[in-house]
């Protein structure tokens, strides 16, 4: 009886632990579309910058042996990653790829910002549209600091998605070996569900993954992609009722005005639609 009550009050402790731990899945709208947001990527064959990015770096070597999206996603992922150092407060002199990698190589380290630059840049140069994409934790407004982290998506032919990869953690999130886009990594995480985080050496560990979720976690809830990517000529002017940006808000969530107290956000348009934010390019 005394083993009973003991494996009974173990139980619920677990049970108990697994509820407290439980997160809530950030809503948006999957029905709504609108007919006038629409987004710019370069014609890689005639993008004299993207030409000059993937020659002087070689990117087409990253692809030699690389059978899929995948792998060749996580060859520019990891190849992007070892390029600097993360260092939080530092910045290049210019903010686009070319300045960073030349900093880089001279012993500079920077930000999450830079590894989003790079990534999409050398994916955009190698043929695949990809986007800076910046996360935004729910208390952007009122947080003085770290109310904002840096990533990219790219869009895969193979599977017919968008994908996360992050740079500064060389990580991107697969479920049943599909890869996540950050509102589904959002989804996974809050359902528990049995995903993976993997670079180009497999599965990292179970300690790792703990980490990353840890830190990724609270970022995952408003978005924000550019309607063009910057430093690109004519691209970095698009815009759509004069805002430069779509800014996803989940439904219910107020619309922010300013990033940490004192950077306005003047220049995003807002939308709850995930059919929107995520539109085949």
């Amino acid at each position: 009886m005394k083993i009973k009550t003991i494996n009974l009050i173990a139980l619920l402790v677990t049970f108990s632990s697994q509820l407290f731990a439980q997160k809530n899945v950030v809503v948006y709208d999957t029905l709504k579309v609108n007919p006038t947001i629409s987004f710019v990527y370069p014609d890689t064959s005639n993008n004299l910058y993207l030409r000059e990015l993937r020659n002087t770096y070689a990117l087409d070597t990253l692809f030699i042996g690389k059978k899929n999206d995948i792998e060749k996603v996580l060859a520019v992922l990891n190849w992007t990653h070892n390029q600097w150092n993360h260092n939080g407060s530092n910045e290049p002199s210019k903010s686009d790829a070319l300045t960073i990698l030349k900093e880089a190589k001279e012993g500079k380290k920077f930000r999450c910002v830079e590894y989003g630059i790079v990534s999409s840049k050398a994916l955009l140069s190698l043929n695949y549209k990809a986007r800076i994409l910046s996360l935004k934790t729910k208390e952007v407004e009122t947080a003085k600091r770290s109310a904002g982290h840096v990533l990219a998506e790219v869009w895969s032919p193979e599977f017919n998605k968008w994908i996360l990869i992050d740079g500064q953690f060389n990580l991107m999130p697969l479920l049943n070996n599909i890869p996540l886009n950050a509102v589904e990594f959002q989804r996974a995480i809050a359902q528990n569900k049995d995903f993976k985080l993997v670079n180009i050496h497999g599965e990292v560990s179970k300690k790792e993954k703990k980490r990353y979720l840890s830190f990724i976690y609270e970022y995952l809830y408003y978005l924000d992609v550019r309607f063009g990517e910057r430093g690109l000529s004519k691209e970095e002017t698009a815009k759509i009722d004069n805002k430069m940006s779509l800014f996803l808000v989940p439904i219910g969530a107020k619309e922010p005005t300013v990033f940490q107290r004192k950077y306005p956000i003047n220049y995003a348009l807002y939308t709850n639609s995930i059919k929107d934010f995520y539109k085949q390019p």
